[in-house]
């Protein structure tokens, strides 16, 4: 079993197999050059796999791949299988855009993975290419009809912005319920790559606008998941709202983050990292292990943002295309 430094079991590995992607959201990085990370500075899949069985091993059953875009890397399918193969009951996830979908999705059913999160910020093309920075919307939706399609559990992710999708809220709650599937409102998250001139909506300033329409009920957090769920009147649709800006989900905080090219981070918000790369490169499994132990003992009681700080404009230096959300 895997305890932090303030005594949180850990038991949540989220791997981010490449900080490329094919978007370039407003929110993420959207001046970036579409560019990458050289292939040799990644690790390859046999060697994060190395370092997923020693977490597995110790305590994680529960695996999210993430990005950048993951489904940009090629052959993602085929680590999804080393995982499942490994671990056949391991709960097996993946963030996207949904983009490639339509593509890929068959082959990771049949690989082993389990279930998708899915970014969805506007049901407008327009809109949805304003934001993404290129024509999207369409290839989104046939995604998402895809992923159901082949069985997988969605979740759906919208960052509400102000002048820009808020007015969009109960129309993507809609379609969500719809096709029975949860969406969960994540506010905006302030960082230096992201364009300066955005503003996101706090929690309560998109349950209002829920509230335009629904009586809903707050329902708690389900364990240590950061997302805070509610039901539209007493026995109906449930959603998610997810606020960074709070410090009350890290009280239960039970993951830990692992870029492409292997730096182990121990909270989204802060820069500190270790290295496991050259432990795996060399196969030195107790070396990784014991890097992994350090990384955990130094995990933070609580990320550094608050609302106070977002309104003295600090904004975290996190590239959130390197670690995922």
């Amino acid at each position: 079993m895997l305890i932090d430094g303030c005594g949180r079991r850990v038991n949540y590995l989220r791997v981010s197999v490449t900080e490329r992607c094919n978007f370039r959201c407003q929110y993420c990085m959207p001046e970036k050059p579409f560019s990458w990370v050289p292939q040799e500075n990644l690790l390859s899949f046999e060697e994060l796999f190395l370092f997923v069985k020693v977490a597995i091993d110790e305590g994680v059953n529960k695996i999210r791949l993430t990005g950048g875009e993951p489904l940009i890397r090629e052959n993602l399918d085929k680590f999804v299988a080393m995982i499942h193969d490994y671990k056949p009951d391991i709960d097996l996830a993946l963030t996207t855009n949904g983009f490639l979908l339509l593509e890929t999705a068959h082959k990771l059913k049949i690989a082993g993975l389990k279930r998708l999160n899915i970014s969805l910020d506007s049901l407008k093309p327009d809109i949805a290419a304003k934001i993404a920075g290129r024509d999207v919307l369409s290839k989104i939706l046939d995604g998402i009809d895809k992923a159901l399609d082949e069985g997988f559990i969605v979740k759906l992710n919208m960052v509400p912005l102000k002048d820009i999708n808020e007015d969009e809220i109960l129309d993507v709650l809609e379609y969500a319920r719809a096709k029975n599937i949860k969406i969960r409102f994540i506010e905006y998250m302030e960082n230096t790559h992201a364009n300066n001139t955005i503003i996101g909506m706090h929690g309560k300033e998109i349950l209002t606008k829920i509230k335009e329409r629904y009586t809903i009920h707050a329902l708690g957090r389900e364990g240590a998941s950061p997302s805070f769920n509610y039901r539209i009147g007493e026995n109906g649709y449930e959603f998610g709202l997810i606020d960074p800006h709070k410090h009350d989900f890290c009280e239960n905080c039970n993951r830990i983050r692992l870029t492409a090219e292997g730096h182990l981070i121990p909270c989204l918000y802060f820069d500190e990292a270790m290295s496991i790369a050259k432990a795996v490169k060399e196969k030195d499994l107790g070396k990784a292990s014991n890097i992994l132990a350090q990384v955990l003992k130094n995990k933070p009681k609580e990320n550094r943002w608050s609302f106070e700080e977002e309104l003295s404009r600090e904004q975290s230096k996190r590239a959130f295309y390197q670690t995922g959300g």
